[in-house]
């Protein structure tokens, strides 16, 4: 697969993905989750590649979904859809890592922003680094969604309370606050961002890698299995065919305030 939205390099036995929609600050389309589903079944089907490293190219790693694309859908596709998010739902969630054949590890190299769905990417890796500044925010009540798999996500890896507070009133976390918290590995300078990334990837292809991948299962297991609960009664809510969620959508594009009706 030609990939347009992301690169995808190989080097020696780690894969490097990086978000490429730098004009539009890494927002995710239809066509970008398509191409790291493939890419992640592509890594992990590649027996030479033991590691992988996620990472956004430009100023931040993602400002999360493409509002334009995906909130102004005609109202037909997203009754048939089910989901702002289009026909694909990668398995596992994310692009496809809770659900995987060999189970190997990705981590996350997160500069600048990870916001919304951008955010549910980074958690979704098993590890992270992030870059001094650093920002996490959960952006689906904004928008008029509701934010339950990446509530998950916040609540296992740092906290009940931290992750009902970003859920319900989309707090930012910034990244020493989340290393405290321990819902990151790593801070460091932005410039040494991606060589920290490195040096962590080279602690992974140390150590035996189907023990390695033992562990990742189980990892991605646990909060996987709470994350699904999460979706499907969220999924029930039918959130995306209210009128407050497409008056997020018209504001964000009209830069005006919101102005939310509980319809």
């Amino acid at each position: 697969m030609a990939y347009e939205t992301i690169l995808y390099e190989k080097k020696d036995r780690v894969a490097y993905i990086t978000l490429n929609r730098p004009q539009v600050l890494n927002a995710i389309n239809d066509q970008m989750s398509a191409e790291l589903v493939d890419a992640a079944k592509a890594f992990d089907s590649d027996q030479d590649l033991w590691v992988a490293i996620l990472s956004g190219k430009g100023r931040l790693f993602s400002s999360g979904a493409d509002v334009k694309q995906r909130q102004l859908r005609p109202r037909e596709e997203l009754v048939k859809f089910g989901t702002p998010g289009g026909a694909l739902r990668p398995p596992g969630g994310g692009f496809g890592l809770g659900e995987t054949v060999n189970w190997k590890p990705v981590i996350a190299a997160v500069h600048g922003w990870a916001i919304g769905a951008g955010f549910g990417f980074a958690v979704d890796c098993d590890l992270i680094v992030a870059a001094e500044g650093t920002k996490f925010q959960i952006r689906e009540a904004q928008r008029g969604l509701g934010g339950s798999p990446h509530w998950v996500s916040a609540y296992y890896w740092g906290g009940a309370r931290l992750a009902s507070e970003m859920v319900i009133t989309g707090r930012t976390l910034e990244a020493g606050e989340a290393y405290r918290l321990g819902m990151v590995n790593r801070v460091v300078p932005l410039e040494q961002m991606m060589p920290e990334a490195e040096r962590l990837a080279e602690e992974v292809l140390a150590m035996p890698p189907l023990s390695v991948r033992g562990n990742v299962r189980m990892c991605r297991w646990f909060v996987r299995e709470q994350r699904r609960v999460a979706e499907m009664y969220q999924q029930g809510l039918k959130l995306h065919l209210t009128e407050d969620f497409h008056e997020s959508a018209r504001a964000f594009v009209e830069k005006r305030k919101a102005n939310f009706q509980a319809k």
